[in-house]
Protein backbone atom coordinates (compact mmCIF):
# COMPACT_ATOMS: atom_id res chain seq x y z
CA UNK A 1 0.00 0.00 0.00
CA UNK A 2 1.19 3.17 -0.48
CA UNK A 3 1.65 6.16 2.09
CA UNK A 4 -0.83 8.00 0.95
CA UNK A 5 -4.01 5.25 1.39
CA UNK A 6 -2.36 4.46 4.67
CA UNK A 7 -2.84 8.30 5.41
CA UNK A 8 -6.33 8.19 4.60
CA UNK A 9 -7.41 5.61 6.20
CA UNK A 10 -6.19 6.18 9.36
CA UNK A 11 -7.60 9.85 8.55
CA UNK A 12 -11.18 7.92 7.99
CA UNK A 13 -10.90 5.89 10.86
CA UNK A 14 -10.16 8.97 12.84
CA UNK A 15 -13.52 10.55 11.73
CA UNK A 16 -15.50 7.49 12.64
CA UNK A 17 -14.68 8.03 16.79
CA UNK A 18 -17.10 10.69 17.71
CA UNK A 19 -19.58 8.74 15.93
CA UNK A 20 -19.10 5.95 17.93
CA UNK A 21 -19.60 7.45 20.73
CA UNK A 22 -23.01 8.84 20.22
CA UNK A 23 -26.37 6.19 20.79
CA UNK A 24 -30.03 5.96 20.76
CA UNK A 25 -32.47 7.11 22.75
CA UNK A 26 -34.25 4.15 22.80
CA UNK A 27 -31.67 1.45 23.54
CA UNK A 28 -30.75 3.27 27.14
CA UNK A 29 -33.41 4.92 28.24
CA UNK A 30 -37.15 3.67 28.68
CA UNK A 31 -39.94 5.38 27.55
CA UNK A 32 -42.39 2.84 28.22
CA UNK A 33 -42.32 3.59 32.07
CA UNK A 34 -43.02 6.26 34.08
CA UNK A 35 -40.73 9.31 34.05
CA UNK A 36 -38.19 9.70 36.94
CA UNK A 37 -38.52 12.82 39.22
CA UNK A 38 -35.23 13.51 41.54
CA UNK A 39 -34.58 16.58 43.80
CA UNK A 40 -31.24 17.29 44.60
CA UNK A 41 -27.54 19.28 44.21
CA UNK A 42 -25.52 20.07 41.00
CA UNK A 43 -22.73 18.34 41.84
CA UNK A 44 -21.80 19.31 38.01
CA UNK A 45 -22.91 20.66 34.64
CA UNK A 46 -21.37 19.45 31.11
CA UNK A 47 -22.56 21.59 28.53
CA UNK A 48 -21.20 19.71 25.60
CA UNK A 49 -21.17 17.24 22.73
CA UNK A 50 -22.62 15.08 21.85
CA UNK A 51 -24.98 15.52 24.72
CA UNK A 52 -24.47 17.54 28.23
CA UNK A 53 -24.73 15.97 31.29
CA UNK A 54 -26.20 16.98 35.11
CA UNK A 55 -24.82 15.31 38.05
CA UNK A 56 -27.00 15.94 41.18
CA UNK A 57 -26.22 14.71 44.44
CA UNK A 58 -29.20 13.40 45.67
CA UNK A 59 -30.33 12.85 49.67
CA UNK A 60 -31.04 9.34 50.46
CA UNK A 61 -31.40 9.64 54.43
CA UNK A 62 -27.80 10.39 55.81
CA UNK A 63 -26.37 10.00 52.43
CA UNK A 64 -26.25 11.52 49.40
CA UNK A 65 -26.61 9.24 46.08
CA UNK A 66 -25.23 10.53 43.04
CA UNK A 67 -27.04 10.33 40.02
CA UNK A 68 -26.99 12.05 36.00
CA UNK A 69 -29.12 12.94 33.73
CA UNK A 70 -28.04 13.19 29.86
CA UNK A 71 -29.44 16.04 28.12
CA UNK A 72 -29.62 17.11 24.59
CA UNK A 73 -26.68 18.52 22.78
CA UNK A 74 -25.76 22.21 23.07
CA UNK A 75 -27.64 23.34 19.98
CA UNK A 76 -30.48 21.94 21.21
CA UNK A 77 -30.45 22.96 24.78
CA UNK A 78 -29.59 26.47 23.04
CA UNK A 79 -32.80 26.83 21.14
CA UNK A 80 -34.28 25.79 24.31
CA UNK A 81 -32.74 28.67 26.25
CA UNK A 82 -30.40 27.09 28.13
CA UNK A 83 -26.81 28.12 28.16
CA UNK A 84 -23.54 26.84 29.89
CA UNK A 85 -24.60 28.92 32.82
CA UNK A 86 -28.23 27.35 33.49
CA UNK A 87 -27.22 25.24 35.88
CA UNK A 88 -23.88 25.81 38.51
CA UNK A 89 -22.32 23.85 41.05
CA UNK A 90 -24.49 23.87 44.38
CA UNK A 91 -27.75 24.87 42.80
CA UNK A 92 -30.78 22.81 43.92
CA UNK A 93 -33.04 21.26 41.36
CA UNK A 94 -35.78 19.26 39.69
CA UNK A 95 -34.45 16.87 37.05
CA UNK A 96 -37.64 14.47 35.68
CA UNK A 97 -36.88 12.39 32.95
CA UNK A 98 -37.08 8.88 31.08
CA UNK A 99 -35.10 5.91 33.60
CA UNK A 100 -32.04 4.10 31.68
CA UNK A 101 -32.86 0.76 30.95
CA UNK A 102 -29.97 -1.03 32.65
CA UNK A 103 -31.62 0.27 35.99
CA UNK A 104 -28.55 2.41 36.68
CA UNK A 105 -29.34 6.10 38.80
CA UNK A 106 -29.26 7.56 34.77
CA UNK A 107 -32.14 9.66 33.20
CA UNK A 108 -32.53 11.37 30.08
CA UNK A 109 -33.66 14.88 30.86
CA UNK A 110 -37.20 15.71 30.14
CA UNK A 111 -37.39 18.98 32.17
CA UNK A 112 -35.84 20.82 34.95
CA UNK A 113 -37.28 23.10 37.59
CA UNK A 114 -35.52 25.50 40.36
CA UNK A 115 -36.78 25.36 43.93
CA UNK A 116 -39.38 28.15 43.07
CA UNK A 117 -41.17 26.06 40.25
CA UNK A 118 -39.74 27.64 37.59
CA UNK A 119 -38.26 25.70 34.25
CA UNK A 120 -34.34 25.82 33.18
CA UNK A 121 -35.00 26.20 29.82
CA UNK A 122 -38.20 24.79 27.64
CA UNK A 123 -39.37 21.38 28.50
CA UNK A 124 -38.89 18.78 26.02
CA UNK A 125 -42.15 17.95 24.57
Amino acid sequence: MRSETIAMLLVGLAAMNPAGAHHSFAVFFNTDSQLVKITGVVRDFQFRNPHGVITLDVPKGKEQIVWRAETNSPSVLRRRGWTPESLHVGDQVTLEGWPARDGTRYIRLRSAHRPDGSPVGQPVG
